[in-house]
């Protein structure tokens, strides 16, 4: 009797790890599968990525005279949004997109409605949205101008804020100019592409980029800051500034020691010379008081 419920245990035992076996194999080569494809180079991209990606063309001049559609269907030139006074947030992207165009703009609204009032969009920079899907209309553009309107729920923000569409020629101008590259997955039946906002100055020429779909406001304002040299922030805007520089490994911004540490010495040799002074002072008084005498 002892003999048989040893075997029979011996035998469950068996299946168990034969099922574990099986389960780690099937993981191991699911693993494979979804990894490197057989026969790519280390540093080549996967089929899926070919032709996709951004090109950061900092302090490339954009041709102002690209004609668009916003909209209500007005035709426009970019330069409409450039006014030489106001920087300029460009987001490359397609209104009917199911996915990583939501997450951009949702992520860059987000990032805009927890900015104080006196960064509104349409009073210190503006907001361009254009589609690169040539397809899209002024109907399609302006459905999706009201969703993020009411998302971003600041009145008079809609003049500072647009949506525009163009054709296959316009839209290769705009998106080989700021280096964005994207292609038709005919497979998923859907743009392949990156996700990124342009920075540029209020005279058009390509500032920076903030890639991803999640975005930092204070990288926002400090980009937008440093597009204009520092002209439309306060004095603490200017100085936060001063302080932070772009690391593009990171793709943020981060203290910048060597700044930090002329500020600091700066900081250091003006409360010494407000220390000193009234030694100074009292030195010269009393001095004048010996002679007096």
């Amino acid at each position: 009797m002892l003999k048989s419920r040893l075997v029979l245990k011996a035998k469950k035992m068996g299946i168990v790890l034969t099922g574990t076996v099986l389960v780690l194999f099937s993981v191991t080569t699911t693993f494979a599968y979804n990894g490197t494809e057989a026969g790519m180079a280390a540093g080549d991209k996967a089929r899926e990525l070919q032709g996709v990606g951004i090109e950061e063309k900092l302090g490339k001049k954009l041709d102002l005279g690209m004609k668009f559609k916003d909209e209500t269907g007005k035709e426009v030139a970019l330069g409409d949004f450039f006014d030489g006074k106001h920087p300029v947030i460009i987001s490359p992207v397609y209104f009917s997109c199911p996915g990583l165009c939501n997450f951009h703009l949702n992520g860059l609204t987000d990032a805009l409605k927890v900015m104080d009032k006196n960064w509104t969009v349409g009073g210190k920079f503006k907001v361009v949205a254009i589609s690169f899907d040539s397809k899209e209309t002024p109907e399609i553009a302006a459905h999706k101008k009201e969703l993020y309107m009411k998302l971003y729920d600041r009145p008079g923000s809609e003049s500072g804020w647009h949506f525009l569409t163009g054709n296959e020629q316009q839209v290769r101008a705009l998106t080989e100019a700021i280096g964005f590259k994207f292609r038709w997955d005919e497979t998923q039946k859907e743009w392949a592409h990156a996700s990124a906002a342009v920075v540029a100055s209020p005279e058009g020429t390509v500032s920076r980029y903030l890639p991803g779909i999640m975005f930092n406001q204070q990288d926002i304002k400090l980009a937008l800051n440093e597009a204009t040299e520092g002209k439309i922030g306060n004095f603490v805007d200017s100085l936060v500034l001063y302080c932070f520089q772009y690391d593009p490994h990171k793709s943020k911004y981060s203290l910048a020691a060597v700044s930090i540490m002329k500020m600091g010495g700066g900081v250091m040799l003006l409360v010494m010379v407000l220390w000193l002074l009234p030694l100074y002072i009292r030195s010269r008084r009393a001095k004048k008081n010996v002679a007096g005498r």
